[in-house]
């Protein structure tokens, strides 16, 4: 599973999937740092074949209107701590892999996931 975790997330969870063998990008580590804009996100994510992970929902508006990113996972949780956020993962990360085996968009809150395909 390759990812690009965009800058609405924390650090934290990159560093989190990387440790689980995610092959991962955080916008921290373009040149642009969290200035780089969802097009060049798009790009990277659309051009390497990653999963783009976001609470931001212009991405979910993108996918609608242009098919782009490929695929998303779209946090909608509102705003919860980062000690949440990496529970949320840690609980659902194998959940979330087989999704989008069959999907291009998955939808996480604390409650459920929705899934567009």
């Amino acid at each position: 599973m390759k990812v690009i975790v965009d800058a609405h997330l924390p650090k934290r969870l990159s560093e989190f999937l990387s440790a689980n063998n995610i092959d991962l990008k955080h916008t921290l580590d373009l040149p642009n740092k969290n200035r780089t804009t969802d097009t060049e996100i798009i790009l990277i994510a659309d051009t390497e074949n990653r999963i783009v992970i976001s609470k931001d929902s212009d991405f979910l508006d993108n996918y609608i209107l242009d098919g782009s990113p490929k695929k998303l996972l779209i946090i909608s949780t509102g705003n919860i701590n980062n000690k949440m956020l990496l529970r949320l993962f840690e609980n659902n990360l194998e959940t979330i892999k087989s999704l989008f085996k069959d999907s291009s968009v998955v939808e996480l809150n604390e409650d459920e996931f929705v899934v567009h395909y």
